[in-house]
């Protein structure tokens, strides 16, 4: 599934923060695949921060890395350093909600569909353009700063 762009606009680069090299190299061809470019794949605090200072438009994280829990402090730090959106990407929703870290648009339930990234991700990267949005797409729960 192709994503419609304007060929003159430059494609949205996302960062991926996964320690799970199967569901990042997934996530990565499946971003790929709807036009949007890879700003690389973190699977811990240090190398997301790292990545991040490139200033991607769009990061995709999870809470569990191999260096513990640190998705919310890379959120925090991410949106704080470098300005950059985040949408969680776990299997543990709660604990992304609680965190609620500046920055953060919300938080998918892993396992999820191709289509439901793929919704979410264009639903961040309008948010984030302040381009007016419509109703949340089914499966992205907004955290409470969110439209």
């Amino acid at each position: 599934m192709a994503l419609d762009r304007n060929p003159c606009m430059p494609r949205a680069r996302i960062l991926i923060v996964e320690d799970e090299y199967l569901v990042a190299a997934d996530l990565e061809a499946a971003l790929e695949e709807l036009g949007y470019s890879c700003a690389g794949i973190a699977p811990d605090l240090e190398t997301a921060l790292t990545l991040g200072s490139s200033k991607p438009d769009l990061a995709l994280v999870d809470i569990h890395l191999r260096d513990g829990q640190t998705g919310p402090l890379i959120a925090e730090r991410l949106a704080q350093e470098h300005g950059i959106s985040v949408l969680f990407v776990t299997a543990n929703p709660r604990m992304a909600l609680d965190a609620s870290p500046p920055g953060t648009i919300g938080v998918l339930s892993k396992p999820c569909r191709e289509e439901v990234v793929a919704a979410a991700v264009a639903y961040a990267l309008q948010f984030k353009s302040g381009a007016p949005l419509l109703s949340p797409p089914s499966g992205l729960t907004l955290m409470q700063g969110g439209a």
